[in-house]
Formats: structure tokens, C-alpha cells, sequence
């Protein structure tokens, strides 16, 4: 160890005997002994600059990304395209490393962004208040029932099963904490089927469109969760809010979301930023910080950080929040990404999703062996089912370059036939019609296959 770090045996035990452990074993009594690494790293000999290189090139070189192959594959994380002004505004110096501006009023650059961005969110979700971005679409919905929790004192959550699974999960986690149980909401026909509530939920949370697709009668959601004495939480996808009614006007409370989608890329699933919009009850337990505009004593226009809910600047008791960054960074890239399109570019990216999700539905849905899973509206993304194993289809097209989208079976069970496909503005009709030509024969000869083995 001491080749790697500037600690000595010395350091080691000063620093031992100063909290009282006999040991660094002995600050892992409380791990299992199953969980522990029994053995030393096994770490080469060190190596040049030039030789880490070569090796970090051969590593990368086994990596298949979008650019390399036709991908379909979304399920929350999308293939678009990032136009190069973002980069080319990002990488100035002042917003670089955009980071918590513990003397704010310093920082009129940052404070500007968080103020832009946040009147872009409002506009997007319909709603009066956004704070300054989350870490991403999952952990927002988290934060977004620990805010319903405590409005409504209750001990419940309703989540549709179309809200993401990774969201689920999330909430899951966080919940156990809590005291809080989490009962799911299933689906019929491919959108969220309510149970009755009864009271003591504190939120009715759904997706907008779901995970498969479907887009969601979130007016009747939102009226039934309030009959109920709950909040409505919906967990959107920010461009399908281009065409579809914002969240305000349904009567949602707190309206969340993944911003991937917003002028940021792949980047293996990360980072992004999550947004976080509420009603003005709730302002004082939206979680992070918001940003405002005043004027300073010469008459010039100037912000200010207006509210902070976090943990380390009030006290810990009255904490809605323990978030230490907002993702500023990739929030500029979404509000320069929002500014790029103005309001008709952004009305047009959404027909221009609209018309190609429902050309790639029809083609595929027109082929043996492949049905839609539902019949519901769909924005940019829908669901069919092979008459095949989906696995090894996928694995047929993904020979031919083709990556037709997300296997359903290993988040819903039920449909272990299924797949997701996902129409971003990057695929053409050409390359539509070439996913079904590919999707179509996969399923086909993985059909035949079936017969065969079943005939011997």
C-alpha cells in the first residue's frame, strides 16, 4: 500500500492510537467475513505511460457504442444527438467545474444558470417552483416521495408498475428507511390500472409516457390520488412534454424526470441530471436549492440563492434534503439545449418523434411473429411481442449490427416475449426499414429453430 499512498507504518499507527482501534482490522469488525477480501490486489508491476495507453486502447477497443452499431435500445437512456454548441458553451472556463457556491452571491455566473434553468423546467412541467436539478431520474423520484411523505404525514406509496424500474427500486431502498411501504399499481392493457386507495397514501406516483410506452391518463391519476388525500407525483419524460399536456395542467404536485434527453449524452449511462418541479405549497420541502432574481443596490439586475433545504446549511432536523451537487453542469447542457430548439423547435422534435415511433410500430407490428404489446398512444418509445425467444433474437440482429432494443423479461416477467423499442431523431426511415428487415428474419429463423428442436 504505501507504494500507492503517502502513508507510513508510522502515520498509521499516530493515527490508531488517536481514535483508539488496536488495528485497521478492527475498523471492519462490523463487515461479515464473507464480504471481505481475503487476499492482496494482485496489482502488476508498475507500468509506463505509454504501456497503461496501449492497454486502456486495447480495453476501449472491445466497446461497442450507438456509433458503431443501429441501436433501438432506450428504457430511460437515449441514443440523440448533442448539437455542438453545447460542448463548445460547456467547456468555457466559468462553467466548467460548476460545483456548491458556498459564498453564492460570488458566483452571479452560476446563479444565473441555476435561474435560467430553473424558468425552463417550470415552463417544461407547467408548475411554479423548480430547484436547481437533482442527480438523475431515479433518485429524484426517491426525494420526491420523502417530500410527499412528510406533507402528508401518511406511511404509504402507490407506484404504477410503468414507472421505471430502476425509480422503483429506488424508492424501494430509500422507503425501508422511512417506515414507508411501497405497494405497486398494475397495468392493464399497457397503462396504470389504480387500486382503490383507502387513506394513508402520501403518493400516487406514475410515469408519463410509462416504461412501455404508453402514455397515461395523468388528469384522472392526479384527480383520484387527490380524492384520496394524496399527492400525485409524475415521473416525465421532458421532450414527450413537448406535445402532451404539461403535469401543472393535469393537477400534478411534483413532477420529476431524467434529463439525459436534454443536450447530454450516453457517456455509459452517465452523468446526467434529474429535474425537480412542485406546486408552491410545497416550496419549503423541494429538496436542493433554488436560485432567484433581484437587483443590487445600483439598480442592476443580479441573483441570489433563495433557498436551501439541505442538511448542511439548516439544521439537520429540518433537512428535506442531503444533496451535495445538482448536477450544474449537466442542467446547462439541458436549459442551452431547451434554448437551441426555442419553443417551435421543440414542438417540431416532438412530431418528428410522434410520426417516426408510429412508422416503426406499424412496420414492425405488420411482420410474422411480432404483435404490440398494447394498442395505447406511444411517444417515442413501444412494445411488441416476438414470437421467439427475445434473447437469442437480439442476439441475431446484434450480428447483423442491429440492437433492436430492451428484453421486457427481466423487469416484468409476465413478458418474457417482450421488447422495447425506442425512436430517437438519430434513426431514419431507412434505418427503421432496416430493423425490420433484420428484427423480421431474427425472429423468423429463431422460430424455425424452435420447430426443429421441437419436431426431433
Amino acid at each position: 500500500m504505501t507504494e500507492y499512498t503517502a502513508v507510513t507504518d508510522a502515520d498509521r499507527r499516530q493515527m490508531l492510537e488517536a481514535i483508539g482501534v488496536g488495528s485497521i482490522e478492527d475498523l471492519f469488525a462490523d463487515i461479515p467475513e464473507a464480504l471481505r477480501l481475503a487476499q492482496g490486489l494482485e496489482l502488476d508491476a508498475g507500468r509506463s505511460e505509454q504501456e497503461v495507453y496501449a492497454e486502456l486502447r486495447a480495453l476501449a477497443a472491445r466497446n461497442v457504442s450507438t456509433e458503431d452499431e443501429l441501436s433501438f435500445v432506450g428504457a430511460g437512456m437515449y441514443d440523440t444527438y448533442v448539437p455542438a454548441l453545447i460542448d463548445a458553451l460547456i467547456t468555457r472556463a466559468e462553467f466548467l467545474t460548476p460545483y456548491t457556491p458556498y459564498q453564492p452571491e460570488v458566483s452571479q455566473g452560476g446563479l444565473q444558470t441555476m435561474f435560467e434553468y430553473q424558468t425552463a423546467i417550470c415552463e417544461l412541467t407547467g408548475l411554479p417552483v423548480s430547484n436547481a436539478s437533482v442527480y438523475e431520474g431515479p433518485s429524484a423520484v426517491a426525494a420526491a416521495g420523502y417530500v410527499a411523505k412528510h406533507a402528508t404525514g401518511a406511511h404509504r406509496f402507490v407506484v404504477s408498475r410503468g414507472v421505471h424500474p430502476h425509480a422503483i427500486e429506488t424508492l424501494r431502498t430509500m422507503s425501508h428507511s422511512w417506515g414507508m411501504e411501497v405497494v405497486e399499481a398494475d397495468l392493464r392493457q399497457g397503462v396504470t390500472e389504480l387500486p382503490a386507495l383507502g387513506d394513508d397514501v402520501a403518493a400516487v406516483i406514475v410515469a408519463q409516457p410509462n416504461f412501455l410506452g404508453a402514455v397515461e391518463d395523468l388528469a384522472a391519476i392526479a384527480a383520484a390520488a387527490h380524492d384520496a388525500g394524496a399527492l400525485c407525483i409524475a415521473c416525465c419524460d421532458p421532450v414527450a412534454l413537448s406535445l402532451l399536456r404539461s403535469p401543472g395542467e393535469c393537477g400534478v404536485d411534483i413532477a420529476v424526470g431524467e434529463g439525459q434527453t436534454l443536450g447530454n449524452r450516453l457517456d455509459f449511462g452517465g452523468p446526467s441530471f434529474g429535474f425537480f418541479a412542485v406546486t408552491e405549497p410545497l416550496i419549503r420541502r423541494i429538496p436542493g436549492r433554488i436560485a432567484g432574481e433581484t437587483v443590487d443596490l445600483d439598480g442592476r439586475r443580479g441573483f441570489t440563492l433563495t433557498l436551501q433545504t439541505r442538511e448542511q446549511h439548516i439544521r439537520r432536523e429540518r433537512a428535506t434534503s442531503n444533496i451535495c451537487t445538482s448536477q450544474a453542469l449537466n442542467a446547462l447542457a439541458g436549459v442551452i439545449y431547451l434554448s437551441w430548439l426555442g419553443r417551435d423547435g421543440f414542438t417540431e422534435l416532438g412530431e418528428l418523434l410522434v410520426r417516426r415511433t408510429a412508422y416503426a410500430r406499424d412496420r414492425l407490428a405488420a411482420l410474422p411473429g411480432i404483435e404490440t404489446l398494447h394498442d395505447q398512444p406511444v411517444f417515442r418509445e413501444f412494445a411488441v411481442t416476438l414470437d421467439a425467444p427475445v434473447e437469442a433474437v437480439i442476439e441475431r440482429c446484434l450480428r447483423d449490427g442491429v440492437n433492436p432494443g430492451y428484453p421486457l423479461g427481466s423487469d416484468y416477467p409476465e413478458h418474457e416475449r417482450g421488447l422495447l423499442v425506442a425512436i430517437t431523431e438519430l434513426r431514419s426511415a431507412a434505418e427503421i426499414d432496416r430493423l425490420a428487415t433484420v428484427l423480421g428474419d431474427a425472429v423468423v429463423a429463431e422460430r424455425s429453430g424452435s420447430l426443429q428442436e421441437a419436431r426431433r
